[in-house]
């Protein structure tokens, strides 16, 4: 069964099921401890399995007109020519270094591009990689040569600090390579959940979640496909994940962030030039 996010909780992930697979002998069904349960990527095998009875199922909730304007959006985001699409972070890696090396540099990239833009955190992994980026030359550089090489990504000083930290940890503990969960990732200094579940898609090929981003959230939020209104991206990563089919999860940071970048901007949105004009709830119809 599914169990809502307690509120204020940073991660939620695939082992978190088997971390919490005490036994439940003795231990009331409707105990207010396990309300507070996050179990966010079951399967949802053997719902109302358990003393051979059937619970009825709720009608699943789903904003209407949804999949017309997600078809309207792939249409919009043929072309990849948005930012993401150039120099995302699935394009600043070398793909040609060696898995665990090609890895952290995902997570890197990640780490850089917090409140950056793709431009810029594009350039300063290029730099970075002519400095020869794996987990050993970064421990080996000082913070004042890594603050100059990243520099001018948002936040530069501090993320010079988490580099080192999280670099030291990988080291130490995974053997110089990345943890392979989400609830790993997010323990790691400068690494959020959007980082942890892009991290998971793009360096092991897996789909823990949905990687909320700001473009994804003001848009989920402008189009309505949230019950009601979120406030924060790890909030709106629930709401969606509560009723968008699973097979849409990979696709849908990498399609709403290009269309964030190049339609439905921040401010003044060109609405104008949207084909969702007629059925977006947000939309400014002259």
């Amino acid at each position: 069964s599914f169990f809502p996010l307690a509120s204020g909780l940073r991660i939620s992930l695939p082992s978190l099921a088997v971390s919490q697979g005490r036994s439940t002998a003795g231990i009331p069904r409707r105990s207010r401890r396990r309300k507070n349960v996050a179990i966010a990527y079951e399967s949802g095998q053997g719902d109302g399995a358990e003393q051979g009875t059937s619970e009825p199922q709720k009608p699943l909730w789903e904003p209407r007109e949804w999949r017309q304007q997600l078809e309207r959006i792939r249409e919009m985001r043929r072309n990849r020519d948005a930012p993401v699409d150039e120099m995302g972070v699935e394009k600043c890696y070398d793909s040609s270094a060696p898995p665990q090396v090609m890895r952290y540099q995902v997570l890197l990239s990640l780490m850089l591009s917090s409140q950056t833009k793709d431009q810029v955190t594009s350039a300063a992994m290029l730099r970075l990689r002519q400095h020869g980026l794996t987990v050993d030359s970064i421990l080996q550089m000082d913070d004042a040569t890594l603050g100059q090489i990243i520099y001018p990504v948002g936040f530069w000083r501090n993320k010079v600090k988490y580099i080192k930290q999280t670099t030291a940890i990988l080291k130490q503990k995974y053997g110089g390579d990345i943890p392979r969960t989400v609830e790993e990732l997010v323990q790691l200094p400068g690494v959020g959940p959007k980082m942890a579940h892009l991290a998971m898609n793009i360096a092991w090929d897996s789909v823990s979640g949905i990687a909320v981003d700001t473009h994804v959230h003001r848009i989920t939020n402008r189009l309505k496909w949230v019950k009601k209104e979120t406030r924060y991206p790890e909030e709106t990563r629930v709401a969606l994940e509560d009723w968008l089919p699973r097979d849409l999860w990979r696709e849908i940071n990498w399609l709403l962030v290009g269309f964030g970048q190049q339609t439905c901007l921040p401010v003044n949105p060109r609405c104008n030039e949207c084909l969702n004009q007629d059925i977006c709830p947000a939309a400014k119809r002259h």
